[in-house]
């Protein structure tokens, strides 16, 4: 009898290895795929006069076939040879217009059949949208007419988006610059048939380190050269709203195109040779040069040579004119800003950076406007008076912003902010932004003030904030401030200030976000949009954020879910507990202590999450806080494993205390960085029954000059590179895990190699590991056949190794 059941094992585990193996796409259980298979409410993007809206409708998810599409992988890009468009892009199938008041959506006549709709534009007076439609040959240029809601074609299907949008309005909003197809275009080489001509050199003659991050998709060889050249390379059109078409610009690589305030200027973005095999596309030499609209030099403005070699850290950055733009309140005056520490944040100097101004048509060398003691971070233009920068410096996470003269000679800089970035609660908010004569967007001044919409995050909860900035006293009165209790309210935009109009965004646990008008006088409030909730069978979910203290006294949070009819009074069911995280670092234990959390906020299940499972009967602890502190000299990864652990044992203590779950069956998950962290947890804890770890890292000597946040490189601190990759603790492995990832990740860094050989790693000593691979999918996932699949695989883990 023994030997019948033994034999009978043996052969069930005989027909499940032969199962898994033939593994067909699966889908997840009723109560998860009711959620996962919804339809997706449109996006909306409104006018600045807030006057016409117009709805943009995408499928959920891709399907495998679209996936399954030719693709070039070069300079960092990912592009479709055959319609020259990126490969990663997601389209829009339908567009319609409504009323922004009053109004109900209107089809858009004339639409492409089988739309893929891409890179939309309001014209400059608003009254045009421009789109791209991709067809099976390539990209082609649609425009809406607004008032008649119609739309036709002006172009054929030969437009370049290898580089982004291939379109730019004039500011006429009768013209539009577009990127074509050279028309003796050479043909690309076939990297699989064609035979070199000899191996591939790279060599380097010592002396300057050039410590780059490991990026993904770069060149490897002369035939990637050639085929990125032909790929890339563009002719300059301008086409009427007629469909006319003149030549602007013969055959180069276009990076950009922008044009002046006035419209009289067109800034031109040059790549050049040579190009590199270590930095992507965005780091080869550049040159900008400045032409008018009939398409004569006037200056070239920068020369940029190939960018490989950069000091080390975060705050460095490369020699030269940095970051040169118009600036937005004058016709055509350039801005930009150089190093003064040459780009190593590793010396001491009084300055970091100086800001330049200059002016078309550049006869006159550029004038110096002020010089910044941290990293330049950004100019907000206003007016001839008023305009306010920004500088940071990582290391410390400061932010200054100062408002300025940009009619004085140094600007006369007034420090209005000087807080640490990551302090949410000291948060003063973003100044608001109108359109200026130009159709540019400037800070809104009205009388001497201006305006500041704030998150509103404090200990107590979330309560979004309206202020007052007085430009004289650079004071601030507060105007509103948000105080629905059940309700989260977003403000999106002071619309009118003497009327007190805002555009504001409100969402509850169970409704889903829509868009509304509130009178700030008599609170009135009327609405815009009427999107319904997807996932009516969540309402009765329980949803709470709890807050709770780490070991060391460190405040964490996280957003705690229930099943629906749990009694918590009674709590005679202790539940399977799952937590997601993702790890974030901090220089300070205050900062870190904080929460953005809030209850109200409407409950969005997908698959970057457990929440699905409350209706499978697990407790879920979502986006549970996983703070790692360096404070001072001391980094944050010193100490990574120890204050993962911490994390982790204060979270599955909260949920304990309360009553709720059974503390032996709790499962831990996290995609990238996440899937670093859960790997890590169950390498060096008993807390956790089991792990899913989705996109992640493994083995951090193959990303040797930093990662996230690590700054220094491998050679630096060799034992927290390799105290912190789980490959070179596997040996520590005992807890089941599930291994996910995409078949062709993009990220930075999470090659999917490294999962394979993590896995292989973990097979080869014994622990109990599966490793899924996702066919076609990058670093998120898109597919609906692949997604289903992932929370079938996600299901029958957590069934197996945790619930039961």
């Amino acid at each position: 009898m023994k030997k019948t059941i033994f034999y009978l094992s043996l052969l069930l585990m005989t027909l499940s290895t032969q199962a898994q193996e033939n593994l067909k796409y699966q889908k997840p259980p009723k109560e998860i795929l009711d959620l996962a298979d919804y339809e997706r409410a449109p996006s909306v993007s409104m006018d600045s006069k807030k006057e016409n809206m117009l709805l943009s409708y995408t499928n959920t998810y891709k399907s495998l076939d679209e996936l399954n599409q030719d693709e070039m992988k070069l300079g960092g890009l990912r592009i479709n040879p055959s319609t020259n468009i990126s490969s990663t892009v997601t389209y829009i199938n339908n567009l319609k217009l409504s009323k922004v008041k009053n109004g109900s959506p209107k089809q858009v006549i004339g639409l492409p059949e089988n739309a893929k709709i891409t890179n939309i534009s309001w014209s400059p007076d608003e009254k045009k949208i421009a789109f791209t439609n991709t067809t099976e040959k390539g990209v082609e240029l649609w425009v809406i007419d607004v008032a008649i809601v119609t739309a036709k074609k002006l172009t054929a299907d030969n437009l370049n988006a290898n580089l982004g949008n291939p379109t730019n309005w004039y500011r006429d909003s009768n013209k539009i610059l577009i990127k074509v197809l050279p028309e003796n275009r050479p043909k690309l080489i076939d990297n699989e048939k064609d035979l070199p001509e000899g191996p591939i050199v790279s060599e380097t003659s010592g002396g300057k380190s050039s410590q780059n991050r490991t990026y993904q998709d770069l060149l490897k060889n002369k035939i990637d050269e050639a085929n990125f050249e032909t790929l890339v390379t563009s002719e300059l059109y301008t086409v009427d709203l007629n469909g006319n078409k003149k030549l602007f610009k013969p055959a180069a690589i276009y990076a950009d195109e922008s044009f002046s305030p006035d419209g009289n200027y067109i800034l031109l973005t040059k790549i050049n040779k040579p190009f590199s095999y270590v930095v992507p596309y965005s780091r080869f030499p550049q040159s900008e040069t400045v032409y008018d609209i009939n398409g004569n030099l006037i200056k070239e403005v920068n020369n940029v040579p190939l960018d490989e070699i950069r000091a080390k850290g975060f705050m460095s950055t490369r020699a030269g004119k940095r970051g040169i733009g118009w600036r937005a309140d004058e016709p055509s005056t350039l801005y930009f800003s150089e190093a003064l520490d040459g780009g190593d944040a590793n010396k001491e100097v009084e300055f970091r950076d100086e800001v330049f101004l200059w002016k078309a048509p550049f006869n006159e060398a550029p004038k110096s406007f002020f010089k910044t003691q941290l990293r330049f971070a950004g100019v907000t233009w206003g007016n001839k008076d008023i305009a306010m920068f920004m500088e940071y410096w990582y290391d410390t996470r400061t932010l200054k912003r100062y408002l300025i003269n940009p009619s004085i000679e140094g600007g006369n800089p007034k420090k209005i902010e000087e807080r640490n970035y990551q302090d949410s609660y000291s948060d003063p908010g973003s100044f608001q932004m109108k359109k200026n004569d130009y159709g540019r967007y400037v800070l809104n001044i009205e009388n001497n003030k201006m305006y500041l919409l704030g998150e509103g995050f404090t200990k107590e909860g979330q309560f979004p904030f309206i202020d007052e900035f007085d430009l004289k006293t650079l004071k601030t009165k507060r105007l509103y401030r948000s105080d629905l209790k059940t309700k989260k309210e977003n403000l999106l935009s002071l619309e009118d200030a003497k009327k007190g109009e805002v555009l504001v965004r409100i969402e509850s646990k169970n409704e889903y976000p829509n868009y509304y008008f509130r009178n700030l006088k008599s609170k009135k409030l009327t609405q815009i949009t009427d999107f319904k909730n997807p996932f009516e069978s969540l309402k009765n979910v329980y949803k709470e954020v709890i807050t709770y203290k780490r070991n060391d006294g460190v405040s964490l949070s996280g957003t705690l879910y229930l099943p629906a009819g749990y009694d918590r009074t009674k709590k005679d069911k202790k539940l399977p507990l799952l937590i997601w995280a993702y790890p974030q670092e901090f220089k300070d234990k205050n900062s870190a202590g904080q929460t953005t959390q809030n209850p109200n906020e409407f409950t969005f299940p997908y698959y970057g999450s457990f929440v699905y499972w409350v209706t499978r009967g697990y407790a879920v602890l979502d986006d549970a806080a996983f703070p790692i502190i360096g404070e001072g000299t001391t980094e944050p990864n010193d100490t990574f494993i120890p204050q993962l652990v911490a994390n982790a044992e204060a979270a599955i203590n909260a949920v304990d205390n309360l009553g709720y779950i059974d503390r032996t069956k709790v499962g831990v998950g996290g995609h990238s960085y996440g899937a670093f962290m859960t790997a890590n947890l169950l390498t060096h804890s008993k807390l956790f029954a089991c792990g899913i770890a989705r996109s992640g890292a493994y083995n951090r000597t193959l990303t040797p000059f930093g990662f996230q946040s690590e700054q220094r490189n491998y050679w630096d601190v060799p034992n927290i590179y390799n105290g912190m990759s789980p490959f070179m603790n596997a040996e520590k492995m005992k807890t089941p895990i599930l291994l996910v990832h995409g078949e062709a990740d993009n990220n930075p860094g999470t090659f999917t190699l490294q999962t394979e050989r993590y896995y292989q790693a973990l097979k080869g000593l014994g622990a109990p590991a599966r490793m899924v691979i996702l066919p076609k999918e990058s670093h998120g996932y898109r597919a609906k056949e692949n997604i289903f699949h992932l929370l079938w695989e996600q299901d029958q883990f957590l069934e197996k190794h945790l619930k039961n």
